[in-house]
C-alpha cells in the first residue's frame, strides 16, 4: 500500500515500491500495488501487507497530517497486528508525537510511537552508511540523508551510523525498529541498493500472512545490487 504518493515521494522513495514489486515477480510471486490517495476508502488499507509511508516537504507534510490523522487509529492497529510498514524522513517523523519547528511551534504528529523531532539548526545532508540492528546479512545499510529535524526516541535504532548524522547527529543512531515497522532518514531510495531490507521486509510480511519460512524464500541473483550497494561503502567509509 502506497500512501499518498501523490505527495509522499521525495527523492525518488516511489523507488522502495518498485523494488518490493519486482523483487516478489523474480519469484513468482503476485504483488497487488495499492496507491491509497485522497478520495480511497479507508477499509482498502486494512487489507494491507506493506506499507510505505514516504518522505515529503515541510509544507506537504502539513497537507499530509490532516488527511493522516483521520488514518491514525487504524494505522496503530494494523502497526501492532504486525503489519509490514516502512516510513521514509516525513513519514517517519509523522508517526511520532510531535515536530517542534524552528520558532518553537509544536507541530503535532500521528502520535502512533512515542517519541518527538525537533528543528535545530543546519540540515543534516550527505550520504549515510549505518550498521543495521536487524538480524540479516550484511550488516551495512546505505543511503542519502537531508532532514532538518533531529528525531529523539528510546525505541531501537534501525542502525548506528558508521558515516552520516542519523536521527539527530549526537547519540549515533539512524532511524527505529518497532515490531514491523521500519523508520528511516534513508532516502535514496533506499531499497533498491539494499536488497537485503527489501527482502527482510518481504519475509516478514509472507511470515505474517502465510507462515512462509525462511527456506521457502528463494534467494535472488544481487550481484548488480550489491555492486551498487558496496560502490557507495567504498565512497563515504
Amino acid at each position: 500500500m502506497n500512501m499518498f504518493p501523490e505527495a509522499l515521494n521525495l527523492y525518488g522513495d516511489r523507488g522502495n515500491i518498485i523494488t518490493l514489486q519486482k523483487r516478489c515477480e523474480w519469484r513468482g510471486i503476485k504483488a497487488n500495488i495499492v496507491e491509497y490517495s485522497f478520495n480511497s476508502n479507508q477499509e482498502i488499507l486494512k487489507t494491507a501487507d506493506i506499507i510505505l509511508l514516504g518522505g515529503a516537504s515541510d509544507r506537504e507534510q502539513a497537507i499530509m497530517y490532516s488527511q493522516l490523522l483521520n488514518l491514525k487509529d487504524l494505522l496503530k492497529s494494523l502497526i501492532e497486528d504486525g503489519v509490514c510498514l516502512l516510513a521514509i524522513c516525513g513519514g517517519y517523523q509523522l508517526l511520532g508525537e510531535a515536530y517542534i519547528d524552528a520558532n518553537k511551534r509544536v507541530i503535532k504528529g500521528l502520535g502512533i510511537l512515542d517519541f518527538y523531532t525537533r528543528s535545530e539548526g543546519k540540515r543534516l545532508i550527505g550520504n549515510i552508511v549505518i550498521e543495521t540492528t536487524l538480524d540479516i546479512f550484511p550488516k551495512t545499510v546505505v543511503g542519502y540523508e537531508n532532514h532538518g529535524g533531529r528525531t529523539y526516541h528510546g525505541f531501537k535504532p534501525f542502525g548506528n551510523v558508521l558515516k552520516g548524522s542519523g536521527n539527530n547527529g549526537r547519540d549515533g543512531f539512524e532511524g527505529l525498529i518497532y515490531k514491523n515497522v521500519i523508520a528511516t532518514y534513508l532516502h535514496g531510495p533506499l531499497l533498491p541498493k539494499n536488497p537485503h531490507i527489501a527482502d527482510y521486509i518481504l519475509k516478514r510480511a509472507l511470515e505474517r500472512k502465510y507462515a512462509l519460512s525462511k527456506l521457502e524464500f528463494q534467494k535472488l541473483d544481487d550481484e548488480l545490487e550489491y555492486m551498487a550497494h558496496n560502490r557507495v561503502k567504498e565512497l563515504y567509509m
